[in-house]
């Protein structure tokens, strides 16, 4: 079998050597003689895969004592709501940045139940820059302030972190566990599986115990975090199989090295492919260079007439899911950890002999 190369921005690829251990232990998980899907959350095995889990993503991100680590159902959407359900404390505004298609969401769910002040927004740049912090609207009297390091369908990302006096919440969906960062620095940070941690339908939760035990009356048991944490993350069934595979990642990163090695490998795949999109009058990449995503890579081609051509071609050549999202158009490439430096090179290959047959 021949695998191809996914560039999906979500669900996106998975390490190969993950999908053959979860194949091989498929029908008998370590001799138990039945899959680790058909286990009770509550047995010792199952328990002993989220404990797992749990280290090994401490290790990775140095995460201390001090946050509580949850994993959760619902994606990271759910999370829009549950952010300031849990976080305002009685306060009636929170404070949020407005960079992409991912912030306006948040942006729209916590109008539900608070007060938001936009202090910043690029969308008069069609959102191809992050705004200047010394531009900022801070409010006077903000539960908290949220944003999206990194925007998966505008592909643009923060090169540096806001230093604010109340806590900072991010949406860190499709950057986290690319490099290293500072948990400390952050309130709570929420993650959807789907592009760096595992499959979808799990997200992650890492926050600050002193921020817990603060939720809304109204607040619902699935979305209050204290009621996560307190139970160690199996209020109900968890998504236990989502949870498994996310460890075999997590297990995946530290044997190659850890996040300073992914970080190393992950800036030299988007210089690369940024370097090929530069240096040719047929590709264009929309975003200001400063504020470019090593994630997600957005292009379009000097006709758009060609898109349709380029993704026939493309998949032809086993270059999978390259097309911009809908509200973007043009096209995408996702280069999460999963993805090679030899897809980034078969992909800029690609390009290259297009330009040359269709420029």
């Amino acid at each position: 079998m021949t695998r191809c190369y996914n560039f999906c921005a979500g669900p996106a690829a998975l390490p190969e050597a993950v999908l053959q251990t979860a194949r091989d232990e498929m029908l008998d998980w370590h001799g138990k003689g039945l899959s680790i899907m058909e286990m009770s959350h509550r047995s010792a095995e199952v328990v002993g895969v989220a404990d797992a889990a749990e280290a090994s993503l401490r290790r990775l991100l140095d995460i201390s004592d001090d946050y509580a680590i949850v994993f959760l159902h619902g994606g990271a959407s759910t999370q829009f709501s549950a952010v300031p359900l849990n976080l305002l404390g009685g306060k009636g505004s929170a404070d949020y940045v407005n960079t992409g298609q991912w912030s306006r969401k948040a942006i729209a769910e916590a109008g539900r139940y608070c007060d938001v002040n936009v202090v910043a927004s690029s969308e008069d740049t069609n959102f191809s820059t992050i705004p200047p912090f010394e531009e900022w609207q801070l409010g006077a009297d903000a539960a908290y302030l949220h944003y999206t390091p990194n925007e998966t369908i505008g592909g643009v990302e923060f090169p540096w972190t806001p230093q604010v006096d109340v806590p900072l919440v991010v949406d860190m969906s499709s950057t986290i566990l690319s490099r290293p960062i500072d948990v400390n620095a952050y309130g709570a940070i929420y993650a959807g599986a789907q592009k760096n941690i595992g499959p979808a339908g799990l997200a992650l939760l890492i926050v600050r115990r002193d921020l817990l035990g603060k939720a809304h009356d109204l607040c619902p048991a699935m979305l209050n975090w204290q009621v996560a944490a307190d139970n160690e993350s199996m209020y109900n069934t968890p998504p236990t199989y989502a949870l498994y595979l996310a460890g075999l990642v997590f297990e995946w990163l530290e044997k190659q090295g850890g996040l300073q090695a992914m970080a190393e490998i992950n800036r030299r795949k988007a210089q690369k492919l940024y370097a090929a999109i530069d240096g040719s009058a047929f590709y264009a990449n929309p975003v200001e260079p400063a504020s470019r995503s090593l994630m997600n890579v957005p292009f379009t081609l000097a006709d758009a007439e060609l898109d349709k051509t380029f993704l026939a071609e493309s998949e032809a050549a086993g270059l999978l899911n390259l097309k911009g999202h809908r509200s973007v158009g043009g096209m995408r490439a996702s280069i999460y950890n999963a993805v090679g430096e030899d897809a980034v090179d078969a992909l800029i290959d690609f390009m290259r002999d297009f330009e040359q047959r269709h420029g």
